[in-house]
């Protein structure tokens, strides 16, 4: 029995998952790391607190397990995340600026008055918000001491957290990122698949500090023999959402994946074709294989899962996430609570990175029952944004099937809204962990253990599928009252698709 090993470095925990050679699931390991808020919207991890998880969890995963028996390791990771770190000693220079922080919103704004937009939106399709890497990196090699005249001598290395693991995991050799990733960090022609000269200068980052970028199921070097007592090889790399969407068997253009964590992400295969979007929607790789890219339309929810840590953590409303369905169900029907989870700004297509969340429709009589019920209800309010923008954006769309996975798809009552919102089907599959299982895929591809991605489809099982059940007057009139939570909740340069 041959084994693959995903490592899944997320937001707010890591997780390592041991799938056998039929991708079954066979160990995991998981730990939660801290988060840091230095300020108000800056978001920040340590990157020392994500190795040291990394290590723990495949410990934890591969025990008992020898590991020659591993054929190969994937690796997928929260995206835009980035560090800066020492060519010589791998230590980082500063925190992992995370993709929430929103430090960089005025220079984006800046560079947006200044016309560039269209520029890098053309390069990249993606929009110029301080989401992404590129203004991360700026903002290091500027307010780190020395940091700017270290990258430029060659003594620094930039990259996303998948980047700063390879390099770790390799012991230095490798200093690798796939195209998924790199097209994420507002520095990468997703038409020419290569770092951009005019983005580097755009925002002033030397090109010496970035890593190769190479195929989803690739060579990315073999891990130092004493982490693990054994040389593993590394050979898959995609960003959270591009594997899960390998994960989902989104293999078909019109085919269409969701992932419900910290936050939301939508991706919708657009195959070989490069659809610019009309309404404030991302144009990004999917996944690349044999140095063919698959695009894709990807729509951003910043926060979804983590309204529920709010309401845990922040209001201590509930002890725990398991609580929410029961609250939700027992809500009072008769009132309209509206929550906008705008904690560090709106995603698409709103793309606002000043508004703040607010809650509308509050009575004497609200409680922690109608407050639960609009926390769940934004998430499917937020998909049909998403979905009513793709539908708009590209024909191919029309009658798609949304395929959900993540922690937040174990509530029924939440995929129910989601369905009821969309009008669509819902389609739950057995294994909802997709991030891991595509990062397993994609290793098992490049070392010829795991089928071509036709075969693969056939292996995607489906645990439940949620039809709409609440007719169309009724959905639109609630959708019409979030609209409005949402107009009141947008800064000045917030715009309603």
């Amino acid at each position: 029995m041959k084994y693959l090993l995903a490592i899944d470095q997320g937001t707010t925990s890591t997780r390592a998952m041991l799938f056998d050679e039929k991708l079954h699931p066979r160990a995991v390991g998981q730990q939660e790391f801290a988060q840091h808020f230095p300020k108000s919207g800056w978001v920040e991890h340590d990157p020392e607190d994500i190795w040291q998880s990394v290590l723990a969890t495949c410990q934890t995963a591969l025990a008992g397990v020898d590991p020659a028996l591993v054929a190969a390791i994937g690796i997928t990771n929260q995206r835009e995340t980035v560090v800066v770190w020492d060519r010589d000693t791998g230590l980082p220079v500063y925190n992992a600026i995370v993709w929430q922080d929103r430090r960089t919103a005025e220079v984006c704004a800046r560079l947006k008055a200044a016309g560039a937009e269209a520029m890098v939106t053309a390069k990249t399709g993606l929009l110029l918000d301080p989401y992404f890497s590129a203004s991360k990196i700026e903002w290091i090699l500027d307010n780190v001491a020395g940091a700017r005249a270290r990258a430029i001598a060659g003594r620094l290395l930039v990259g996303t957290i998948d980047s700063f693991l390879i390099w770790r995991l390799t012991g230095g050799a490798v200093h690798a990122t796939d195209a998924t990733n790199a097209s994420r960090t507002m520095l990468y022609n997703i038409d020419s698949g290569a770092w951009d000269v005019e983005l580097l200068a755009l925002f002033d980052i030397p090109a010496a500090m970035l890593p190769v970028v190479k195929d989803c199921a690739d060579d990315f070097g073999e891990t130092d023999p004493a982490l693990f007592g054994y040389s593993i090889p590394i050979r898959g790399v995609a960003g959270d959402q591009q594997a899960a969407t390998v994960g989902q068997a989104c293999f078909k253009p019109g085919m269409m994946k969701s992932t419900y964590g910290t936050g939301c992400f939508a991706l919708l295969n657009t195959g070989a074709e490069r659809v610019a979007s009309s309404n404030r929607l991302l144009t990004t790789i999917a996944y690349q294989l044999d140095g063919v890219p698959t695009y894709a339309l990807e729509g951003s929810i910043f926060v979804a899962g983590a309204v529920v840590q709010w309401l845990r953590d922040g209001l201590r409303l509930i002890d725990d996430a398991s609580q929410m369905q029961g609250l939700a169900e027992a809500a009072d029907p008769a009132q309209h609570v509206y929550l906008v989870p705008a904690f560090t700004g709106l995603g698409a297509p709103y793309w606002d990175a000043e508004s703040r969340g607010a809650i509308f429709g509050l009575t004497r009589g609200t409680g922690p029952k109608e407050l639960a019920k609009a926390a769940l209800e934004s998430v499917a309010f937020q998909t049909r944004d998403l979905m009513q923008a793709m539908r708009a954006d590209w024909a191919g769309a029309g009658d798609t099937v949304l395929r959900v996975d993540g922690g937040m798809t174990a509530s029924d009552w939440t995929m129910q809204a989601v369905a009821d919102q969309l009008g669509a089907p819902v389609d739950r599959p057995v294994v909802t962990e997709t991030t891991a299982l595509g990062a397993a895929y994609l290793a098992g591809l490049a070392v010829g253990l795991c089928p071509s991605p036709d075969e693969f489809a056939q292996i995607w099982s489906l645990e439940r599928r949620f039809e709409p059940r609440l007719d169309k007057t009724t959905r639109d009139a609630a959708y019409a009252g979030w609209q409005d939570a949402v107009r009141r909740t947008l800064s000045t340069g917030g715009v309603i698709p």
